[in-house]
């Protein structure tokens, strides 16, 4: 990819990676990826933010070949998918200073033995004049990490926001065009990384108010033209009312789970209230952890594996404890051949959500009608809850 130009002076540099689908041998990636760096010359002196993630190292050290200087790399985040390269571009600069925050400085010590007398530390809202353009560092911690900091550009009004509004979307697209596709991007983005820091998140968003905006440019995905997008929606986000929203993550082994969850999901819809249901034999994790950004309320669908949960369900509620989303309340339905203690084991899998608990429907073998009006009566009181609530 070659440089491309945002303003004057201001240069997109960086890496698509367009066959990434695994991100922490863990996160989904179904869409790629980008590494974005930004590349800022003012009269006096340069700097470049962040670098690219280790294996795209020849592509960003080429687009370099036309920069006989850098005075600064400005070290947002400490993850290698930002930082991995910081030593090869201080090998090529042997003047320049690695700039980060207090927190920051430590860990790419550990992680990348980047010498102490390269770093530069900021404190937050500390400036930095390359000549005719101000660097105004806001620290943003546990965005996604202890260390994280923003830039803003304040001559350009450009926010350089590091992994904050970032998306992974592999695109040629240098600015937001499909905003459809990217706002899922996003959401997909913060359910995976954001969601468990919800309330830090909200703090740190206010502390960009009164700054006038024209671009956010993130270390992944496209760049906003128009930063009210992807604000207002993380404002809907991290909010604290939820939707009338079910979410039904389940897997079924002999068929009885599969017969209570198609009966729960009509239910529900007939009581107006939106249900997803995920089997977990065969859905996307990260699809999960969208949906689970606006729920009100989780059930989880298990049968009994050797008296407890499907492991299947295990990771779900794992995951589902340590996003935090804003639920309010949660249930268990299932089955088993002989015994289970299915229904306390998963409730002992999920102490960070502060949810009330319904009342589970567990049958023995194949479910009978007292089943099925019990999970009626389910519904009904998920119903009643919702709309008390006043969600929508």
């Amino acid at each position: 990819m070659r440089p491309r130009q945002l303003t004057a002076g201001v240069s997109a540099l960086g890496a698509i990676d367009w066959n990434r689908r695994l991100f922490d041998s863990l996160v989904p990636l179904p869409d790629g990826t980008s590494y974005n760096v930004y590349l800022v010359e003012g009269q006096e002196r340069t700097a470049l933010f962040d670098a690219v993630d280790p294996k795209c190292v020849d592509e960003l050290m080429t687009q370099l070949d036309a920069v006989p200087r850098v005075d600064y790399v400005v070290a947002h985040h400490a993850e290698q998918d930002h930082s991995g390269t910081i030593p090869d571009i201080l090998e090529r600069y042997s003047e320049a200073r690695v700039v980060a925050t207090p927190k920051g400085k430590g860990m790419l010590m550990d992680h990348l033995h980047i010498a102490e007398d390269r770093f530069i530390t900021v404190e937050d809202g500390e400036t930095l004049s390359l000549g005719d353009k101000t660097l105004e560092f806001i620290h943003t911690p546990w965005v996604h990490w202890p260390e994280t900091m923003v830039t803003y550009l304040r001559e350009d009004r450009i926010l350089m926001s590091c992994d904050f509004f970032g998306s992974h979307l592999a695109t040629t697209d240098l600015y937001v065009t499909d905003e459809s596709r990217v706002y899922e991007a996003a959401k997909r983005y913060y359910a995976e990384i954001m969601m468990p820091f919800r309330q830090i998140i909200r703090r740190n968003l206010d502390k960009l108010d009164g700054r006038e905006i024209d671009l956010i440019a993130p270390s992944h995905g496209p760049i906003y033209p128009n930063p009210s997008f992807i604000i207002d929606a993380y404002r809907d986000w991290i909010s604290d009312t939820p939707r009338n929203l079910v979410v039904l993550p389940y897997i079924s082994m002999h068929g009885s789970t599969q017969a209570m969850v198609d009966h729960l999901v009509d239910a529900l819809t007939a009581r107006g209230v939106t249900v997803q249901p995920f089997d977990l034999s065969v859905t996307d994790i990260g699809k999960l952890a969208i949906t689970l950004v606006d729920a009100a309320t989780l059930i989880v669908g298990t049968p009994t594996v050797h008296i407890g949960p499907h492991p299947s369900v295990v990771y779900a509620a794992h995951l589902a404890n340590a996003l935090r989303p804003k639920l309010r309340y949660a249930t268990v339905i299932g089955s088993y051949g002989w015994s289970s203690r299915a229904i306390e084991q998963v409730a002992a899998m999920i102490p960070n959500l502060k949810v009330e608990l319904f009342d589970p429907v567990l049958v023995r073998g194949y479910p009978v009608a007292e089943t099925f009006e019990a999970l009626d009566s389910l519904a009904d009181k998920i119903a009643e809850q919702h709309r008390a609530a006043g969600w929508t």
